[in-house]
């Protein structure tokens, strides 16, 4: 019989473990940092686009650069190991690298305080295997939309 611990492991992908690791190490990092200051969690989001293969360091790379230029109020940070930007200690968008978790795509998605609502029902993820000009005027427009 398996133990509830065990059902629990095998619910989890081996890649979902591992982020899980790292946001835990994200926490004791702060902890012991104290606040963690803008420089610093762009130090720890850029530290993690470098590690990524191409194209996903290429395209988190512009994706910061987009959401530092349009909502610099927001915070870089990491969170389960991924770049993401938070305002007020609360993440508002994050990427997710096609590798990280061997899928077929990079992610950008936003969470439950961005305000990016359209009606009844809106997109909360998008799914990036390259970025056009107009990909980076729409991700720029939800970034906006997403702090205001």
């Amino acid at each position: 019989m398996a133990t509830s611990k065990s059902r629990s492991a095998a619910a989890f992908s081996a890649e979902e473990r591992a982020a899980m690791k790292e946001h835990a190490q994200e926490l004791k990092t702060a902890a012991r940092r104290g606040k963690t200051s803008k420089a610093d969690g762009e130090a720890d989001l850029l530290a993690k686009v470098a590690e990524m293969p191409e194209p996903d360091r290429s395209i988190a790379t512009r994706v910061h650069e987009i959401v530092m230029t349009e909502a610099p109020e927001l915070t870089p940070k990491t969170w389960y190991g991924q770049p993401a930007w938070a305002k007020d200690g609360k993440v508002v968008c994050f990427f997710q690298s096609a590798a990280k978790f061997k899928t077929r795509y990079a992610t950008l998605g936003f969470s439950d305080t961005a305000t990016i609502d359209d009606g009844t029902m809106w997109p909360t993820a998008f799914g990036l295997t390259a970025l056009t000009p107009a990909d980076e005027a729409r991700i720029a427009e939800l970034v906006r939309k997403a702090v205001h």
